[in-house]
């Protein structure tokens, strides 16, 4: 039985079920091997990449610590919506409480701001790297570092509790079922029965200053980087840096096209179905974490050549155990 609350006469739900993908209805269990498959790759590669940067002392550099933050990070995002999914898809359904739907929707939009404010230090890294290579490593330290860190997280809270705590507000009348796999922001708006004009109008205002102040910030950053790239006199130089600022422009357009255009959709397209909407949630939610841990792994060098070697070692090592040759046995006397 659904869990409410009836204070003064309004119903207000505290529990919901969630259903992600319900067009499929008893197919849903089909979808826990792809996604299962999906996660474990998303944790294996990044973690990959990860263990790469922190057992290789060349790599402690704060561009490859940037990296494996932000990879960090896809683990945590995949980590916080996949495994519910999954438990959802295997036992038909998932209660979820109104607190605990609150804090995934927290972590959830929390993690995407600060995938991007990441995103945005490394950009500023990349700018001193290459506009001031001799100041540089007076400029990047450690502390300037984990100052901007900490600013990228407090920029991330602010920008997210509003929408959160403005949802905490509403009260859920209509249903209690969630036709989502997460606790997506407007999937619970849908169940609420009062005006929620002020939510849709915060949650909208702070995504697209959010959005268009990055790509501002970005676009500035870059256009000086390349700028000032092609002045090097080294042609070598010049490749490498030109080579970084396209693994890391790569990147930023898996993340923004994705988030961007899986909100446009989702507005545009209101008479599609429900499981159309599901699955731009998975697209912009997981894609990013496929695919960033293929860009650095394969387009940046140094991490590239350490992971060539990290193969090369492990193929040489089962190779080894196969040639390895069986003990003899010693014939029984008759």
């Amino acid at each position: 039985m659904s869990s409410w609350t009836n204070s003064s006469s309004n119903l207000s739900y505290t529990s919901f079920i969630l259903l992600g993908f319900p067009g499929l209805k008893e197919s849903r269990a089909l979808l826990v091997l792809p996604f299962l498959s999906i996660y474990l790759v998303i944790v294996s590669a990044n973690a990959l990449v990860i263990h790469t940067v922190v057992a290789q002392r060349s790599l402690h550099q704060p561009m490859y610590l940037l990296i494996a933050l932000l990879l960090a990070v896809n683990i945590c995002a995949a980590t916080t919506v996949v495994p519910a999914m999954l438990l959802s898809f295997s036992f038909r359904f998932s209660r979820i409480s109104l607190a605990r739907c609150l804090v995934q929707m927290f972590c959830i939009y929390f993690l995407i701001v600060f995938d991007c404010n990441i995103l945005l230090v490394m950009a500023l890294d990349r700018y001193v790297a290459i506009c001031y290579p001799l100041r540089y490593p007076e400029i990047v330290t450690g502390q300037m570092l984990a100052g901007l860190l900490g600013a990228a997280a407090t920029r991330s809270t602010c920008i997210v509790a509003p929408v959160v705590g403005l949802a905490s507000r509403v009260r859920f009348c209509r249903s209690d079922v969630i036709h989502h796999f997460a606790c997506e922001h407007m999937a619970l708006m849908k169940l609420s029965c009062g005006d929620i004009s002020l939510n849709k109008t915060v949650g909208l205002t702070v995504r697209i200053f959010n959005r268009v102040l990055d790509m501002l910030l970005l676009g500035a950053s870059y256009s000086r980087i390349i700028h000032a790239a092609f002045r090097i006199s080294s042609g070598r130089a010049r490749s490498k840096a030109l080579n970084t600022c396209g693994s890391h422009l790569l990147v930023i357009f898996t993340v923004y096209s994705s988030t961007m255009s899986s909100s446009i959709v989702y507005r545009v397209a209101r008479t599609a179905s429900q499981d159309v909407h599901n699955l731009l949630s998975v697209f912009y939610l997981l894609l990013p974490c496929l695919v960033n841990p293929i860009i650095y792994g394969a387009r940046t060098k140094e991490i590239r050549q350490h992971l060539a070697t990290v193969f090369q070692r492990a193929q040489h090592q089962v190779s080894s155990e196969k040639l390895q040759p069986l003990p003899s046995h010693r014939e029984l006397p008759a």
